[in-house]
């Protein structure tokens, strides 16, 4: 910590308090060099994980939205809800362990998407249409025979 009186960076804490709240945790620090003493508060870092949008548009990651997803494209199928919290886990383990605070949704969508196709085929081919927006059936078949392709291999 920079000493706000002379620059120096190395001090001593002499007294550490939480504040009423709990919300923060105060502390009193004598510089090591001019032996004035200033105050600190500490907080946890609050700036949430945000998800870029194709448009560009950026929204907070939200957890159900990305299970509701799942939900709807595992509807009737045989996944376990367990499966699709992993999944969830795995995107949200993703976005902590970046650098930044930002992920595409692309980005997102790929990690659901490679997962999926593992899980259940049928799951996989419904979140890939929404995903992927297919505009035609020609899509949609290509994507068919690239799953069943890789099948085969």
């Amino acid at each position: 910590m920079r000493c706000p009186f002379c620059g120096f960076q190395e001090d001593r804490v002499i007294d550490s308090r939480e504040s009423r709240e709990g919300e923060a945790i105060r502390r009193r620090r004598q510089c090591l060099k001019c032996e004035k003493r200033f105050t600190t508060y500490e907080r946890i870092d609050e700036v949430p994980y945000m998800v870029v949008k194709k448009d560009g548009r950026r929204e907070k990651f939200d957890r159900q939205k990305v299970l509701t997803g799942l939900l709807k494209a595992c509807e009737k199928r045989p996944v376990s809800m367990g499966k699709l919290a992993e999944l969830v886990d795995e995107v949200e383990g993703k976005i902590v362990e970046a650098a930044e605070r930002e992920i595409s949704t692309t980005e997102i969508g790929e990690v659901l998407i490679s997962r999926l196709r593992d899980i259940d085929k049928v799951a996989y081919v419904r979140f890939a249409s929404v995903y992927r927006d297919f505009q035609d059936e020609e899509a949609f078949f290509h994507e068919l025979k690239d799953l069943l392709q890789k099948k085969r291999s």
